[in-house]
């Protein structure tokens, strides 16, 4: 069974994270991405924007040791909501599972909220696993898909 670890987001790890990104079926499964996942200026920006950022909680996932992603917690609209992007070569392999399970341990703040679309079963599974329950649906603008579609939104009590 892979070691799967939590640490803090390196200045080394921005090449991969970014590569993590541009996969075109992580960007369909994720939709809800950057209008252009190419745009490495942008990228930077945001990476720089959330590592200094207060109120986020980004770590980056490894995997028997090796960059896996990233996983994080952020305040939006007085909520604070989970997100996290697992390199797709990993898919299946319960690392985004435990790497949720971890970062629970490092946000206390309850409740949490998480959204995925809502035709991403592995998200929502991942999710699920974690105590994690559908409070919502909304349609929405996906960027990654270029059109509107459905988003379930999550929330964990306890």
């Amino acid at each position: 069974m892979a070691v799967v670890a939590l640490r803090a987001v390196q200045d080394g790890d921005l090449n991969a994270l970014f590569e993590y990104m541009r996969d075109p079926e992580g960007i369909r499964m994720a939709a809800f991405t950057p209008p252009d996942p190419d745009d490495r200026d942008t990228f930077d920006a945001h990476m720089a924007k959330v590592r200094a950022a207060p109120d986020v909680t980004l770590r980056a996932v490894l995997c028997n040791g090796q960059l896996a992603g990233s996983i994080s917690s952020f305040v939006s609209e007085g909520q604070t909501e989970v997100t996290y992007w697992i390199d797709r070569a990993l898919w299946g392999q319960g690392i985004a599972t435990r790497a949720l399970a971890l970062l629970l341990e490092l946000v206390p703040t309850r409740p949490l909220y998480a959204r995925a679309a809502s035709d991403n079963a592995g998200s929502l599974r991942v999710l699920q696993k974690s105590g994690f329950r559908a409070v919502a649906t909304e349609r929405s603008f996906a960027a990654g898909r270029q059109q509107e579609i459905e988003e379930t939104v999550l929330r964990l009590d306890t």
